[in-house]
């Protein structure tokens, strides 16, 4: 699909037999089987992809949360089914979004040790091209309450295009210029490097709620604006509270987001998306407004 002059998402661009839960002109959200849903997108929509897929994590554990002792169980989408069909999961859905991600168009996987790994593997099987790894790391991570082993205070990112001879997009010259916001570890005017200081989610992401797995609103800006341009479609096919659709959704992108649990659409998602169309478009109204002062003068 060749790039227009608006904004919206067009009925060619994702087909209708499957209804949207929620829909704007520049968002489709879907609530659903994910592999099913994947199979009703168009070959080659898509122009950036960021997944963060279940780590399959409960199991009956417990973790640190706020000072307290919290368990680890989030769900029966979390729950592992064993290493051959988790694996057989993973690899379905990312030979699904090969299949619909344009030719120039790049996928990022998170994930911890649990499962990040498959993915790698998955990705290595079906001859992606992973351009980094990226070290997220978490300056205000939970400890520890075993005290066994060292406390847990990173994810890994996978960066891959679909080719080695593919050509992706990436703005070098923001990622080395622009100063992040709570990257502690980026000087001004480097190159940025692939271990990335960033705290999690702020308590004002958390306005609805907190999802159990919620990543904070500057990792997805930063790659949402590193990996793509302007009225791109940036699909999260694991949405959740949708952080990945209001970082796409404030800085001029497209978004579509799928997820499995229709609570997390309902209470976290669609409110926040509808905050982040609402900020959009105020920052409209204020940039005319402006124009038309410097055109105009003062307005009365």
């Amino acid at each position: 699909m060749s790039r227009g002059n608006t904004a919206k998402i067009s009925k060619t661009t994702i087909k209708q037999a499957v209804t949207p839960y929620y829909s704007d002109v520049r968002v489709r959200l879907f609530h659903g089987d994910i592999l099913e849903i994947l199979n009703e997108l168009p070959n080659k929509c898509i122009d950036l992809i960021f997944a963060d897929p279940p780590y399959n994590l409960s199991n009956g554990g417990f973790t640190c949360y706020a000072g307290k002792r919290t368990s680890v169980n989030k769900g029966q989408w979390d729950k592992s089914k064993g290493f051959e069909e988790d694996f057989n999961f993973h690899f379905s859905w990312i030979e699904a979004c090969h299949r619909i991600l344009k030719d120039n168009g790049t996928l990022w996987v998170s994930g911890t040790y649990h499962s990040i790994y498959a993915c790698g593997y998955a990705l290595q099987q079906q001859k992606w091209h992973i351009l980094n790894d990226i070290c997220w790391y978490k300056p205000n991570a939970a400890p520890h309450l075993a005290c066994r082993m060292f406390a847990a205070s990173h994810e890994t990112l996978l960066w891959a295009r679909k080719t080695k001879q593919a050509k992706h997009y990436f703005d070098y010259n923001l990622a080395k210029e622009r100063e992040w916001e709570s990257d502690f570890m980026k000087k001004s005017n480097r190159q940025m490097r692939s271990v990335w200081a960033i705290n999690t989610p702020k308590p004002a992401e958390k306005k609805y709620g907190k999802h159990p797995t919620q990543k904070p609103e500057l990792l997805l800006e930063r790659i949402v604006l590193t990996c793509s341009k302007p009225k791109d479609i940036i699909l999260d096919p694991f949405c959740g509270s949708a952080t990945t659709g209001v970082a796409a959704l404030r800085n001029n992108r497209k978004f579509v987001g799928i997820d499995l649990e229709e609570p997390y659409l309902k209470k976290y998602a669609i409110p926040r998306i509808k905050d982040a169309l609402n900020i959009k478009e105020k920052k409209k109204i204020k940039i005319a407004v402006k124009e038309k002062k410097t055109v105009y003068g003062l307005l009365p």
